[in-house]
């Protein structure tokens, strides 16, 4: 499978559920402006907090293993708390949360990656170990910058999607499902449009 060549090797295998993939590039016209042009596109996918500007959908806001905002570039192990449109889940105390489980950085003799993967988790100060986010455990969202040559691509890639509708309580469950749904319809797909976008805008 392609997925299991170069780069794409840091995006976890499509099981179950659905799947989204969205690829942005541009071309530099030196290869000084292309490190460049990497650098900063490397810069806004770490910087979370930033996000929300980018995508205008929902706002994200980075946290540590505390639950506590911090103001850095995102680190493995750190949690990232989304504000969706309409009513967030009682799991979450009002949000969506996710963990960064990956961040790598691979430098080879032509081509340079940062990938990062996310995963729907447990609020970071929760007694509970209830999942959330409207989709299980078993989703993931991959972000990779990537420099090849003169051509750049910042990239979002969801893997086994599926609405979190097996725990947590009666009103998350249901909410879950209408949100989950309405993602896998592929409503999210104009916000990580948006944002791939605009991390390799000028």
């Amino acid at each position: 499978m392609e997925e299991e060549k170069g780069y794409l090797a840091t995006v976890p295998l499509q099981l179950t559920g659905s799947q989204m993939d969205i690829v942005e590039k541009r071309y530099a016209s030196s290869d000084s402006e292309a490190i460049d042009l990497f650098k900063r596109a490397s810069s806004r996918l770490l910087t979370v907090n930033k996000w929300g500007d980018y995508a205008g959908i929902s706002s994200f806001l980075l946290m540590d293993a505390h639950g506590i905002r911090v103001d850095r570039p995102a680190q493995k192990e750190d949690y990232i708390r989304i504000d969706i449109p309409g009513p967030g889940t009682e799991a979450g105390m009002g949000y969506d949360w996710v963990k960064i489980e990956d961040i790598t950085n691979t430098h080879e003799e032509n081509r340079q990656v940062l990938s990062m993967t996310v995963r729907p988790c447990s609020h970071p100060i929760s007694e509970k170990e209830e999942i959330a986010h409207f989709l299980k455990s078993e989703a993931t969202s991959t972000f990779v910058i990537t420099l090849s040559d003169l051509c750049i691509s910042a990239e979002e890639h969801g893997r086994n999607e599926m609405p979190n509708t097996s725990n947590g309580s009666f009103f998350d469950k249901g909410r879950n499902y209408v949100v989950g749904m309405a993602a896998k319809l592929g409503l999210s797909y104009p916000q990580w449009k948006s944002l791939v976008k605009a991390l390799l805008q000028d």
